[in-house]
């Protein structure tokens, strides 16, 4: 049985919402690429290799600062509208941008630290706790998505499939394994920030592509987590009937 007959009919509707939305995730990134006149392969040759040796723990850092500051933060200043996110991570890359590498560094915690809080009131905005050590956990796991420069748009959703449940106390386990593939993605954007001439339009543009991106995934992310709630469904099904409504978009 296919996961399409598996999920009942009255969620195809948001299936096919959610659908667009993943399709339309990544198609920012292809007009960054073009602004900056380059290849999401080749954007990591431009950084020094002191940068790349260290850009992995740079990650981790930056991912274990987002954590406690976008838990910290919540109690004071609350959620904003997705426009307004993607405004301030607009502004705050241009400004990285405009220093070369060195501010493009300096920016990188601040800007995931934007990206996790704007994760996590989607995840609120779906009716979840962002508190709550799962909830946090799945958060996290958003950012195991493959980026706003990749390539390859199609069926790379393990990150949707997989039920996270660790804990607070093994939390920092998902950050090591999330890591890797994240810094590969900041990477591209430090590289794009560090194009000469273009540095702050080139840092503005990437935060835009990456703050609006990583929205859209995250309503992906939490959609189909409260659609298998809601539904009794498993959450396999619903990313098997998400794949058949990718495929049939085309």
């Amino acid at each position: 049985m296919t996961g399409t007959e598996l999920v009942p009919l009255d969620t195809s509707g948001e299936i096919a919402a959610l659908a667009r939305r993943y399709r339309a995730a990544g198609g920012v990134g292809l007009q960054v690429l073009n602004l900056i006149g380059g290849q999401a392969e080749n954007l990591l040759e431009r950084l020094p290799d002191r940068v790349k040796d260290r850009l992995e723990g740079a990650t981790e850092r930056a991912l274990e600062t987002a954590l406690r500051a976008a838990a910290g933060s919540r109690g004071v200043v609350r959620d904003q509208k997705g426009w307004l996110n993607t405004a301030l991570a607009t502004a705050m890359g241009a400004a990285g941008g405009a220093g070369g590498l060195p501010s493009a560094l300096a920016e990188l915690p601040v800007t995931t630290t934007v990206l996790l809080r704007t994760i996590q009131g989607i995840a609120a905005e779906q009716g979840f706790d962002p508190d709550a050590p799962e909830i946090r956990a799945e958060c996290l796991a958003v950012f195991a998505s493959a980026g706003p420069l990749a390539q390859d748009d199609g069926v790379d959703m393990g990150f949707l499939s997989a039920r996270v449940t660790l804990t607070g106390a093994t939390v920092h386990g998902l950050i090591r394994r999330v890591a890797p593939r994240l810094a590969t993605v900041l990477g591209q954007k430090l590289a794009a920030q560090t194009v000469p001439v273009l540095g702050a339009a080139a840092g503005a543009a990437t935060n835009y592509a990456y703050t609006s991106y990583y929205q859209q995934m995250a309503h992906v992310h939490f959609g189909l987590l409260r659609l298998a709630r809601e539904s009794g469904q498993e959450r396999a099904a619903l990313v098997d009937a998400l794949k058949t409504e990718l495929a049939r978009l085309g």
